[in-house]
């Protein structure tokens, strides 16, 4: 199957779930149009208390969909946007990809993986467990993050429902992506 959009989702409030929506518009540098993260500084208020003039590496949320049928098997209700994605992917492993991967997405609009989103607390507020649920084990002992990646804007472009993914690796030897 070839990689597409599924979903699109943005939300002008600093809250967890976003609303699906027709399009979304993706600003160079800054993120989704319209969405409480876009900007040049991280927006995540977590960060800004911590750090405020921290590059933003979260402008795009990635959640792939694959994940879903998973959750609801353990009882959670899940949908496009609810988990805070402003792009829900099909047929794309995005959790394999190497940093620095970069995502043509539709006709015009690229993003460049920067991390892992790192699972909060803010999951169990939405849905009391999901939190766990998103997290798990490698055989190694390892911990692995099911929430989603994060990544910037290289070029800006409208991204809808149907979009067709490219991905294109890095050059350089492949970094595996960390929480950020």
């Amino acid at each position: 199957m070839n990689p597409i959009v599924i979903a699109v989702a943005a939300n002008a409030r600093h809250g967890f779930s976003k609303q699906t929506r027709p399009s979304i518009r993706l600003l160079a540098g800054l993120g989704v149009e319209g969405d409480a993260h876009c900007g040049v500084a991280d927006r995540h208020r977590f960060h800004v208390r911590r750090r405020p003039a921290r590059p933003n590496l979260r402008q795009v949320h990635l959640i792939q969909s694959e994940l879903f049928p998973e959750l609801v098997a353990r009882g959670f209700a899940i949908e496009p946007g609810s988990m805070g994605e402003n792009i829900t992917t099909r047929g794309l492993d995005l959790l394999s990809l190497p940093r620095g991967t970069t995502l043509s997405i539709g006709g015009e609009a690229v993003i460049q993986l920067t991390g892992l989103r790192s699972p909060c607390s803010q999951l169990d507020a939405y849905r009391p467990g999901l939190m766990a649920a998103v997290l798990d084990r490698a055989p190694d002992g390892g911990l692995i993050r099911k929430a989603g990646v994060m990544g910037v804007v290289v070029n800006g472009g409208t991204v809808v429902t149907g979009d067709a993914i490219r991905l294109t690796l890095p050059a350089d030897p492949p970094q595996g992506l960390e929480p950020v």
